[in-house]
C-alpha cells in the first residue's frame, strides 16, 4: 500500500502506461460508478461520426464492475452496471490493477489487435470521455483508440471501426512491400498520401491500383472517393507503381510496370495493341472493351463462348483448363470466412432455371432504380455478374467478394465474417431482388373491397390484382404463392377471410410427432358413467388439440364442452382454461379428468364436489378418525344468474352420481378394446326421483363458504345459497359405509396416468413426413397474446383462432425447415430427420381453391443443409442439374456427384421445389435456355 501511494503521489509520466493518481483513493467504489454513469450518459447523448472510442479488456472491465457492484454478480455490460441499484454492504471485491489491454493484442510495439476478437466476450467499447476518466484513475494501456464511422444503407447508423482496413502496399518496381492500417471511410488521396510517406516518394511519380489477387482491377485516382465506395476489402493487395516518366502518364492513368500475373515482364508499352493491352486509362475502364472492375481482365461471356482464339487468352492467369462442351453451372464459389451461408443460398437460387434464364438475358432494363424499398439496382446488378459468372465455361471457384460488400452495404446484419443464417439470408435476397427489378415505377393504391357475401374465387383473384398492380417482378412470377387466412372471433363469431403473397413456407417441426394421452371423462348430468379415453395428439401441440380429440372420442354433444383439469392429491390442482397451453407441459405420470359441461348454463361458476371417507391415523399411541379426500372430485356448473338453493344443489348431486347408484350388487365389467372404454355398468339404476322425496337418503353434502364456514346442505332444503364472488366453490361429500353400499364409488377411484401402457415404439421411430410438417402448419390455432386480432365487430383486440391455407402456388416453391428456434436464454437445433420427396410431391390436395382442378405437383431440384451446431455449423447445398439429371454437391468451392440416395438427411434445412407440368412427365428433361446463342445450358 505504502508503494501504491508514493508511485500515485508521483507526476504522470508521459509514456502510454501511467500508474494510477491518489485521488481515485478518495472515492468510494459507489461514487467510482456513478460517476462513470454520468460520464456515460452525457457521452451518449452526444455520440456522433468522427468520434473516438477505446477499447478495454473484457477482464479488467469485468473486475473493475464487480469491486463498484459489489453486491450484484456476473453483470458484464456497460447498461445493466451503469444504470444498476446502488450497492451496499462492506468492500469485499479487491480495488482492481491498472488497465491492462496486452492480451488484446500481439505485441506491445506494434499493437496489432487479435484476429478473433468479440466485443462483449474479449472487449468493450468505451466513450472517450469514460475512457478517460478510467484511464486517470488507473493508468495502464496500451490505449486502443478507435473511430467512430457511418455504417449501413442510409449511412445513418453509427459503428465503431474496431478492425481498420489492413492492406499490404506493393512498390514496383522496386519491389518494396509494407503494410498499412486505413480506415475504410478514408479517401483514395489519403491513401495515396500515406503510400507516398512510407516510401518516401512524391505525389507525381505514383499511380495506385487496385490489386487484389495480385491483378489489377480499377486505377485508383478518384482522389475524393472513400476506400469503403472503391470496394477495398480486408488483407488485400495495392499496388504502388512509380513511373519512370511522370509525363508518360495519360489523362490521369500510368503506364504499367507491373506484372500482372505475378509474373516478371518488361515494362508494357501504351502503344500495344488494345485487344493484348490490360492497361487503365482515364477513369479506370480498361482498353478491352471498357468493361466494368469486375471484367475489366477478362473477356465477356459471348467472347469465350463464341471465339477459339480466346479461350486461352485470359489475362486472370487462374482459370484452369476451359474444355469446349465441358458442363456448365459446375463453378463454386469462394468461402471468404464463414461465408458459406451465403454460398449455399446463391448457388440454390443460382441454379434456378427461371432466374438464370433471366439473368444471363438483358435484364438490365428492369431495373428499378426509383423504387425507395430497393437498391438502387446494386443488389440485382451484383447478384447478376454473380450468376454470369457462376455459368461462364471454366471450374475456378470464383470469389464473390464484390457482392458480399454490396451485401453488407445494403445488410449490415450480414457484415463482417460470423457465420448467419442463410433462410434469412435468401428471404433477404429475394425480398430485395424484387423491389430492385419491380416493373412498377409508381405503386397505386389500393384498397381491399369487403367480401359482401361474394365468392372466394372472385376475392382471391381482386386480392391477387392488387398485388400484382404494385409488385411486379421476376421474383413474384417465380416464386410468390397466396395464403387463404381466415380469423374466427371466439366471442362474437365474425369471421374474416383475406388472401395473402407468400415468398416461401417456414414449417414447424417436431423431435417426436405424436403422444398418447390417457382421460377420464366425467359427465355432470348424470347421462353416462365415468369412461377412460386414450387419444393420440401432437407432442408439441397445445391443449386445445386435446380437447378436439377428446370431443371425437367420448361423442360430445353439440350443446356440451369440455373442462379439463389436472387431479393431485384427489383434488382439482389446475384448470386447463387456456387453450394455448402447450401439452408438454402436463407430465406423463399426471392424472386428467375431463367434465362434460353444459353450454346452456350461463356466467356459471364451478362446484368442486371432494370425495372423502373416514379414515384412523394414529397419534401418540391413539387412533383417531377423521375424512380425508379420496377419489376423483367433480364438477357442477351453477348459473350466478339464478338464485340456488340447498335442496337443488342436493338433486343435482344426486342426479350427477345416479349412474353410480346401486340396489342390490355391483354391476359386472364390461372391457372395451378401442382405446374408448366405458367403466363399469351398474346392471340396473335405481329412481334416483323417489329417494329426493325421502330425507333419510339425502346425500351428506357440506358446503364451504369463502370465510371457511361449513354449512350442512342435509337441512333447510328452501335456504338460498351465497355464492362465492370466485369462480368455484368447495362442497364436500361425506362418504359413510351406508352410503358406500348403495353408490358404487369405485368408478371414482384409480384414475389412471396420462401416460399409461406400453409406448409405441413404431409411431416414435417413423420418420416425419414433410406432408405431416405442412399439415401442421396449416391447422388452425389460436393467435399469441402478443398478437392479437382487432374484431370490427367487438371493437376490441381478441385472442382469435387463424386457420392458413394454400389458394395459389408458384412456380417454384421454396419450403423452410423450422430447424433453430431462439430465446433469450437459449439456442437449439432440431436434428430432426424429415422425409421429403425428391419426385412427385403432391400438393393437389392441399389447395382449398377447389375450382383449380389442375394437379399441383413438384419435383425437388435443390436443397441447403446444415451441419453441426448453432455457431459452428457449416452449410452445403444439393444441386440437381436437370439436363444430365444428376445430383452435385457444392460444398463451397469443392463440387463434387453424389447419386439421389444421399440427397436425404437430417441436415436438409431449405428445400426448393420446381413445379411439374403436365406437357413434361419430368422436370429432369432440363430446358433450354433462351440465350442459347450463348452455348449456355441451364438446369
Amino acid at each position: 500500500m505504502a508503494e501504491m501511494l508514493k508511485r500515485s503521489c508521483m507526476a504522470l509520466p508521459l509514456e502510454e502506461e501511467r500508474p494510477a493518481k491518489r485521488s481515485c483513493l478518495a472515492l468510494t467504489p459507489e461514487e467510482e460508478r456513478l460517476k462513470i454513469r454520468d460520464i456515460s450518459l452525457a457521452a451518449e447523448s452526444q455520440s456522433k461520426e468522427g468520434d473516438t472510442c477505446y477499447l478495454i479488456t473484457q477482464r479488467w472491465w469485468q473486475n473493475w464492475l464487480d469491486y463498484v457492484n459489489q453486491d450484484q454478480a456476473n453483470i458484464s455490460n456497460l447498461e445493466t452496471s451503469l444504470y444498476g441499484s446502488n450497492s451496499a454492504g462492506s468492500c469485499a471485491v479487491r480495488r482492481p490493477s491498472s488497465i491492462d489491454n496486452t492480451d488484446l493484442i500481439y505485441d506491445k510495439m506494434s499493437e496489432e489487435l487479435h484476429d478473433t476478437l468479440v466485443e462483449g466476450r474479449d472487449y468493450i467499447l468505451l466513450p472517450q470521455e469514460v475512457w478517460d476518466q478510467l484511464y486517470s484513475w488507473y493508468g495502464g494501456g496500451p490505449t486502443l483508440a478507435r473511430k467512430v464511422i457511418s455504417s449501413g444503407l442510409s449511412q445513418m447508423e453509427l459503428a465503431v471501426e474496431v478492425y481498420p482496413l489492413r492492406l499490404q502496399l506493393s512498390v514496383v518496381p522496386k519491389g518494396d512491400h509494407s503494410p498499412i492500417r486505413i480506415s475504410k471511410k478514408e479517401t483514395i488521396g489519403e491513401l495515396h498520401r500515406r503510400a507516398c510517406e512510407i516510401f518516401d516518394l512524391s505525389l507525381e511519380q505514383v499511380c495506385i491500383w487496385d490489386y487484389y489477387g495480385h491483378k489489377k482491377h480499377a486505377l485508383m485516382n478518384d482522389m475524393e472517393k472513400t476506400l469503403d465506395d472503391a470496394n477495398i476489402q480486408m488483407d488485400q493487395d495495392i499496388l504502388v507503381e512509380v513511373l519512370n516518366n511522370v509525363s508518360s502518364s495519360v489523362s490521369g492513368g500510368c503506364i504499367s510496370s507491373a506484372p500482372d500475373n505475378g509474373s516478371k515482364g518488361k515494362e508494357t508499352s501504351f502503344l500495344l495493341e488494345p485487344s493484348k493491352s490490360s492497361l487503365s486509362i482515364a477513369g479506370g475502364m480498361s482498353a478491352s472493351k471498357g468493361m466494368p472492375r469486375s471484367c475489366s481482365s477478362e473477356l465477356s461471356q459471348s467472347q469465350i463462348l463464341t471465339s477459339p482464339a480466346r479461350e486461352s487468352d485470359n489475362t486472370h492467369g487462374s482459370c484452369g483448363v476451359i474444355t469446349r462442351g465441358s458442363t456448365l453451372g459446375l463453378t463454386g464459389l469462394v468461402n471468404l470466412g464463414n461465408t458459406c451461408f451465403m454460398n449455399s443460398a446463391i448457388q440454390c437460387l443460382v441454379h434456378t432455371p427461371e432466374f438464370a434464364r433471366y439473368f444471363l438475358e438483358d435484364y438490365h432494363r428492369e431495373i428499378n432504380r426509383q423504387n425507395p424499398l430497393g437498391m438502387v439496382g446494386e443488389l440485382a446488378l451484383a447478384f447478376g455478374e454473380l450468376l454470369r459468372k457462376l455459368w461462364a465455361l471454366g471450374r475456378t471457384p470464383v470469389a464473390p467478394r464484390p457482392f458480399k460488400a454490396k451485401l453488407a452495404r445494403f445488410a449490415p446484419q450480414f457484415s463482417g465474417y460470423n457465420q448467419h443464417d442463410s433462410q434469412e439470408l435468401l428471404a433477404f435476397l429475394l425480398d430485395g431482388l424484387h423491389e430492385d427489378l419491380n416493373r412498377v415505377k409508381h405503386k397505386p393504391y389500393v384498397k381491399s373491397r369487403d367480401a359482401d357475401g361474394r365468392p372466394e374465387e372472385e376475392i382471391a383473384a381482386e386480392y391477387w390484382a392488387n398485388h400484382i398492380a404494385r409488385n411486379d417482378s421476376i421474383i413474384v412470377d417465380v416464386c410468390q404463392g397466396q395464403y387463404k387466412s381466415t380469423l374466427i372471433c371466439p366471442v362474437c363469431d365474425k369471421v374474416s377471410v383475406t388472401f395473402d403473397p407468400f415468398m416461401y413456407l417456414s414449417l414447424p417441426l417436431q423431435s417426436t410427432v405424436t403422444r398418447s394421452m390417457t382421460v377420464t371423462v366425467f359427465s355432470s348430468d348424470g347421462s353416462a358413467l365415468p369412461s377412460v379415453c386414450t387419444v393420440t395428439v401432437p407432442k408439441q401441440g397445445r391443449c386445445r388439440d386435446l380437447l378436439q380429440a377428446l370431443a371425437v372420442a367420448c361423442s360430445l354433444k353439440p350443446n356440451e364442452k369440455l373442462l379439463l383439469a389436472e387431479i393431485q392429491n384427489h383434488l382439482i390442482n389446475h384448470i386447463f382454461e387456456d387453450p394455448l397451453t402447450l401439452l408438454s407441459s402436463i407430465k406423463d405420470d399426471g392424472h386428467l379428468a375431463a367434465y362434460k359441461i353444459s353450454k346452456l348454463v350461463k356466467n356459471a361458476m364451478f362446484f368442486h364436489l371432494i370425495h372423502r371417507r373416514e379414515e384412523e391415523e394414529t397419534s401418540s399411541n391413539d387412533r383417531i378418525k377423521g375424512w380425508k379426500p379420496y377419489g376423483t372430485p367433480l364438477v357442477l356448473p351453477i348459473s350466478c344468474n339464478d338464485v340456488t338453493t340447498r335442496g337443488e344443489v342436493q338433486s343435482m348431486v344426486q342426479t350427477m352420481l345416479s349412474p353410480m347408484l346401486r340396489a342390490e350388487c355391483a354391476g359386472k365389467a364390461d372391457a372395451s378394446g378401442d382405446g374408448f372404454s366405458p367403466m363399469e355398468e351398474p346392471s340396473h339404476y335405481a329412481d334416483s326421483k323417489n329417494m329426493e322425496k325421502d330425507a333419510s337418503h339425502k346425500l351428506p353434502l357440506q358446503l364451504i363458504e369463502e370465510n371457511d364456514a361449513c354449512i350442512d346442505l342435509t337441512v333447510e332444503d328452501d335456504q338460498s345459497i351465497k355464492l362465492s364472488s370466485s369462480t368455484s366453490m368447495l362442497v364436500f361429500i361425506n362418504w359413510s359405509k351406508k352410503f358406500q353400499q348403495k353408490y358404487d364409488t369405485h368408478y371414482l377411484e384409480n384414475l389412471p396416468e396420462c401416460k399409461s401402457g406400453p409406448v409405441n415404439k413404431k409411431a416414435r421411430t417413423e420418420p416425419l413426413s414433410l406432408y405431416t410438417c405442412l399439415e401442421a402448419f396449416l391447422r388452425e390455432e389460436p393467435l399469441v397474446p402478443e398478437d392479437m386480432w382487432y374484431c370490427p365487430r367487438c371493437k376490441e383486440r381478441r385472442q382469435a383462432s387463424k386457420k392458413l391455407d394454400l389458394w395459389r402456388l408458384p412456380e417454384v416453391l421454396v419450403i423452410h425447415l423450422k430447424r433453430f428456434s431462439y430465446s433469450r436464454s437459449m439456442k437449439h437445433k432440431l436434428e430432426t430427420f424429415v422425409n421429403f420427396p425428391i419426385h412427385d410431391f403432391d400438393l393437389t390436395n392441399y389447395i382449398a381453391n377447389k375450382n383449380n382442378s389442375e394437379r399441383q405437383l413438384y419435383e425437388l431440384y435443390a436443397l441447403t443443409n446444415h451441419y453441426g451446431s448453432m455457431g459452428s455449423g457449416h452449410y452445403t447445398a444439393h444441386i440437381k442439374l436437370l439436363e444430365e439429371n444428376r445430383w452435385y454437391n457444392f460444398d463451397d468451392s469443392h463440387i463434387s456427384a453424389i447419386n439421389e440416395d444421399e440427397v436425404k438427411s437430417a441436415a436438409a434445412y431449405v428445400l426448393f421445389y420446381r413445379r411439374v407440368r403436365k406437357e413434361s412427365a419430368s422436370a429432369s428433361n432440363g430446358t433450354q435456355s433462351s440465350a442459347a446463342h450463348n452455348g449456355t445450358s441451364l438446369n
